[in-house]
């Protein structure tokens, strides 16, 4: 069964367009961010006598996810305090419904086991 797809309006497309134009921008912006942060991070640690890894940009990409997830919450980023758990409840859905769509992940259940039965 196929979805209709509406051709958008010249006002809906022109509203898409200037969405889309802010978007770019603020990702690459992002994605620098993080880089230059492990970047730093290394360059800091460099001349010390620290001999681990450096934190890594994954380090980085989590602390922006951590506080861009408090920040839809609604909740206060330093101290988590005020956050609605109905929209945090409804972001973690998204993201899970995202990994089964994309990666073709098994949803899991609160104690983190499969939902779904192996095949058999």
């Amino acid at each position: 069964m196929s979805e209709n797809c509406p051709v958008p309006t010249p006002a809906e497309r022109a509203y898409m367009d200037a969405q889309d134009r802010a978007k770019r921008p603020m990702m690459a912006a992002i994605h620098k961010a993080i880089d230059d942060a492990a970047a730093q991070a290394a360059a800091d640690l460099r001349p010390t006598e620290f001999r681990d890894s450096p934190p890594s940009r994954d380090y980085f990409a989590a602390v922006a996810h951590q506080q861009l997830f408090v920040l839809l919450c609604g909740a206060d980023p330093e101290t988590f305090a005020g956050g609605n758990p109905d929209i945090a409840a409804s972001i973690l859905e998204n993201g899970r419904k995202m990994s089964e769509h994309y990666w073709a992940a098994k949803p899991r259940n609160a104690a983190g086991t499969s939902r779904r039965r192996p095949k058999a």
